[in-house]
């Protein structure tokens, strides 16, 4: 379903899906559908995440979930240039803060 590349920055990841027939206690037959989410790094496969559901549509919120595990964040993004500003902020307090207090001795 997904194969992302592994880079010199980051992991690859690898989605599969799969069909089945799945038999319950009463040897009643029933489709399951399932996907098996694998990390790649340095060149081997690692199982992250795997699942069986009883319709396509649960295995496909799943996938609306990996897919938006998959966006990077942004320093353009608001909220992060905030943060940010925040955190220097904060430290240009603190640090004049520290200042002050050791001229005063």
């Amino acid at each position: 379903m997904d194969n992302r590349i592994e880079t010199e920055t980051e992991f690859g990841n690898q989605l599969w899906y799969f069909e089945g027939v799945g038999v319950d206690e009463l040897d009643r037959r029933h489709a399951v559908f399932g996907v098996v989410e694998y990390s790649t790094q340095y060149g081997l496969n690692e199982l992250v995440e795997d699942g069986v559901f009883t319709n396509e549509n649960q295995r496909d919120r799943y996938r609306s979930v990996y897919d938006r595990e998959a966006q990077r964040p942004d320093w353009r993004h608001p909220a992060h240039r905030m943060l940010a500003s925040g955190v220097i902020a904060m430290s240009v307090i603190w640090l004049s803060f520290q200042i002050a207090k050791s001229l005063m001795q």
